[in-house]
């Protein structure tokens, strides 16, 4: 299914709908638009240098039991994983200095009135429409891919970037985007 050019992110009404899906080559292209929603999760930052994410990842796996009942379920398992991803001011918005500096947190979709336990964090993305790039050759080419793909096709990044794993999908570099 392939939405007209222009009509693809105009009129688009919320929730977890895939609107236009391309595939080129072994890469499977979903633009999506989800309804604003929480994540719970281990909140860390660049500033606390390298291997700050496969610690946080490692902290979350291991205290899951503490938020289990927080997580919204879809099939026996959580409906999505994020690594979610915002600046230093936790405005939502893009890494700064070229990517390298800003604000993780690596966590699962909550329900919308879950408090974080004490030493977990509470993040609300807002409603957006995403770009979705399948991680297949590591994130660095799929964030390369989904940077091209937006100026081919006259998007610009509205938000943060943020690592995204459905349970038994695959996992994704989700772009929020909006027309350029």
């Amino acid at each position: 299914m392939r939405a007209a050019q222009g009509a693809l992110l105009t009129n688009l009404p919320p929730g977890r709908i895939i609107i236009y899906v391309e595939v080129a080559g072994a890469m499977d292209v979903r633009i999506v638009r989800m309804p604003g929603f929480a994540v719970i999760g281990r909140e860390g930052s660049t500033d606390e240098g390298g291997g700050f994410i496969s610690r946080l990842w490692a902290e979350a796996n291991a205290r899951y039991g503490e938020i289990a009942k927080l997580v919204i379920m879809e099939n026996g398992a959580p409906r999505g994983l994020w690594g979610a991803m915002s600046d230093m001011g936790r405005h939502m918005l893009p890494w700064e200095d070229g990517f390298t500096r800003g604000l993780y947190l690596a966590g699962a979709e909550a329900l919308k009135d879950a408090q974080a336990p004490a030493g977990w964090a509470r993040w609300d993305i807002p409603e957006h429409t995403w770009l979705m790039i399948p991680v297949v050759e590591g994130v660095p080419r799929a964030m390369q891919q989904g940077l091209e793909y937006m100026e081919a096709h006259g998007l610009r990044l509205a938000g943060a970037v943020c690592d995204y794993t459905r349970p038994g999908e695959g996992e994704y570099c989700a772009f929020p985007v909006e027309r350029a």
